[in-house]
């Protein structure tokens, strides 16, 4: 019987697993952390103080626009596992001085009216996008170099993705709507006035009113938890505990998928690697960090916007200038006074996550790769500035550093939670410039992480199409029984 090995189970190693196992592949999972899911874990913890029940916290990916859009993971029936979608009524805020708010709605239209003289320039960037969605997703959840299924498509969404964020949020005259799109395209964790930094902006927007920006009723923890069921159900085994240090560890299976980035991949495949690939797996480059605090709160956030409470996702970080300048300082190592901070109200959508009144409070700020220090007071300085009275709401506060962030999850190579900056080439040729990014140069061994296109995000769309191209090799060298490549659509 074939076999493989996939080392990670985030949810790219994942997917690459349940891909295999549905082609007849014996799959085994290796996880070197006591539990699965990677960058898509939650954990529960008891109420502070003495009070009843427990709060569930994510640990690092909390809303999943990606997730429900993924044509890999919508084919797999993972609702008959667990998992169930809870969509908050505001899909994103962005709270500014004085008030005032950029709101994001799943409906087009309410958005636009929200942005007043900016609604319709909003309609004509987004909204269109928007209503080419479903179009547009295989071809940008997959590798650039390859023949588009909707070109025309692709050109008139590239045409925009080129420019820098800067430059396209010039379309709006209002800081709402350059805001709200600003701290969107930040997602990239690049300099917004670089090339390309549009583009994460527009997709990420657009699947805001395309699908939404969902919750997982009871945790990010449930998508890895489904996933993980249907391997099993696949015949797949996964080992928890187990780190490969070096290929031989795996055994000889025919096929070995690594979940890991290019310089583990370089240390687990040493003395195997072609020349080139080893070079460019050690020189890959890493971007700015995340800092992250979990915060438990008595009631809701006091947004001066009081809409901004029924929004799951909440970005601050002032007008896109500011937002453009605390980037800039992250790329370039230095710690932003006021960095962009990331505030995840899931309980807004899910409030199972909640206990007696006391709700979890997700935050992470942007900092430089490899930050050394404490970004605690920033995030709580940032959120104070648009919800004057937080911090006579917070209970307890549980910190995650740079440093932390990387030890709990060896894929985030100094704090680096996408895997590889996103800025240069490197936007376009992840891990390496090549036809084949998933390809070691090893027979057999093909890497799966979120270096690899599409990059970052729980879509395990990089783990199907390095699972497919795996496939693809065991077929070449004459496997019986395997089917022919599957089209997701």
């Amino acid at each position: 019987m074939t076999t493989a090995v996939v080392v990670g189970s985030g949810p790219n190693g994942l997917a690459a697993a349940v891909r295999l196992a549905q082609a007849g592949v014996a799959v085994r999972v290796l996880e070197a952390e006591p539990g699965i899911g990677g960058g898509a874990r939650s954990v529960r913890r008891p109420a502070p103080g003495g009070l009843a029940g427990q709060l569930i916290f994510d640990e690092c990916s909390a809303f999943h626009p990606m997730a429900v859009a993924s044509p890999f993971l919508a084919s797999l029936g993972l609702e008959r596992h667990g998992l169930r979608w809870r969509w908050p009524e505001v899909q994103l805020a962005h709270p500014l001085d004085g008030g005032r708010a950029g709101l994001l709605y799943r409906d087009p239209g309410r958005t636009a009216e929200g942005l007043g003289g900016d609604g319709k320039a909003w309609d004509a960037i987004i909204g269109a996008t928007a209503r080419r969605f479903e179009q547009l997703v295989p071809d940008i959840l997959g590798p650039l170099l390859r023949v588009p299924r909707h070109p025309l498509a692709l050109v008139r969404f590239g045409a925009l993705a080129a420019l820098p964020a800067t430059v396209l949020a010039k379309a709006w005259r209002h800081d709402e709507a350059r805001a709200l799109f600003g701290g969107v395209a930040a997602h990239s964790f690049a300099s917004l006035n670089a090339p390309f930094s549009s583009s994460v902006g527009l997709v990420l927007s657009a699947a805001a009113h395309a699908v939404g920006w969902p919750v997982p009723e009871g945790g990010t923890q449930a998508i890895s938890d489904a996933l993980a069921a249907r391997l099993r159900e696949l015949g797949g085994t996964i080992e928890t505990g187990k780190r490969l240090g070096r290929v031989g560890e795996a055994g000889e299976p025919d096929l070995l998928l690594l979940c890991v980035s290019p310089q583990a991949a370089a240390s687990i495949l040493d003395g195997r690697l072609p020349a080139a690939v080893g070079r460019s797996y050690r020189s890959y480059r890493y971007g700015p960090a995340a800092f992250k605090v979990d915060y438990t709160i008595r009631g809701e956030v006091p947004w001066e916007a009081p809409d901004v409470r029924l929004a799951g996702t909440v970005h601050l970080g002032g007008t896109i200038e500011e937002i453009a300048r605390a980037e800039e300082q992250n790329v370039r190592g230095s710690m932003p006074e006021t960095p962009f901070v990331l505030v995840g109200q899931q309980y807004a959508a899910d409030p199972s996550r909640s206990a007696d009144g006391v709700n979890p409070l997700w935050a992470y700020a942007h900092v430089p790769h490899g930050y050394p220090g404490d970004a605690t007071e920033a995030i709580t300085a940032q959120i104070e500035r648009f919800a004057p009275g937080f911090r006579d709401r917070i209970l307890s506060v549980s910190v995650r550093s740079v440093a932390a962030l990387e030890a709990h999850n060896a894929n985030y190579v100094g704090g680096d939670i996408s895997t590889g900056a996103n800025s240069g080439l490197q936007i376009v040729f992840r891990p390496r410039l090549t036809s084949d990014p998933y390809s070691t140069g090893v027979p057999g061994v093909f890497l799966c992480s979120a270096a690899t296109p599409p990059g970052g995000g729980v879509h395990g769309m990089a783990g199907f199409h390095a699972a497919e191209r795996a496939l693809a090799y065991l077929r070449r060298r004459g496997a019986s029984r395997l089917p022919a490549e599957t089209r997701i659509e």
